[in-house]
């Protein structure tokens, strides 16, 4: 950052409709604005006023927020948010760990390490993965979910375009989610 003193933004995340968010919201204490919502931290992509945050915020600004579950639910997430912020020069608080805190060569040395814990975690699980297939294939019980034919991709993307759901395709086609947004080209 260059020195610019921004304004301290609040993130408030509750994810059912009947919590209330008060308790957040003090937490904060004195913030400019607060972006607040009511929805599940599982996809960052649902999450309307994170998007607006995002966009919201300048260099030289600071977001706070209570805790780091209620900015992101897996550390890779809270990761790449923080990353995000970073890169346009705006800073991370969370009141409950402030040992996390991104304006401070501390918290930046913590998220570090929880970077290189998520790795080796996801590295880990990969081999895990890896050994399980390699054994039931030794058994002969490994079975790749079955590849969608041409017409079966065509036909799967006009009923998503005409609004089926895509867990509903895959459904139907027998398919995993997965294999159906392999087969459409598209994530999530």
């Amino acid at each position: 950052m260059n020195g610019q003193i921004g304004q301290v933004v609040g993130y408030v995340r509750v994810s059912a409709l009947d919590q209330n968010e008060a308790r957040q919201v003090e937490a904060l204490s004195d913030v400019g604005r607060v972006f607040s919502e009511k929805v599940s931290g599982k996809n960052i992509n649902d999450r309307e006023q994170l998007k607006e945050l995002l966009a919201y915020v300048r260099e030289g600004d600071t977001v706070r927020v209570k805790s780091p579950d209620r900015l992101a639910r897996s550390t890779r997430d809270l990761l790449d948010l923080v990353e995000q912020f970073k890169e346009k020069g705006v800073a991370v608080e969370f009141v409950d760990n402030p040992a996390l805190n991104t304006s401070t060569p501390q918290g930046e040395f913590m998220l570090t390490i929880l970077a290189a814990v998520a790795q080796l975690e996801r590295a880990t699980i990969r081999e895990r993965q890896a050994e399980g297939i390699a054994i039931a294939k030794r058994k002969g019980v490994y079975e790749r979910s079955p590849k969608l034919t041409s017409e079966q991709i065509a036909h799967a993307r006009e009923r998503v375009d005409a609004g089926v759901p895509k867990a509903k395709v895959a459904r139907d086609l027998g398919v995993s989610r997965q294999t159906l947004y392999a087969a459409l080209g598209a994530k999530g």
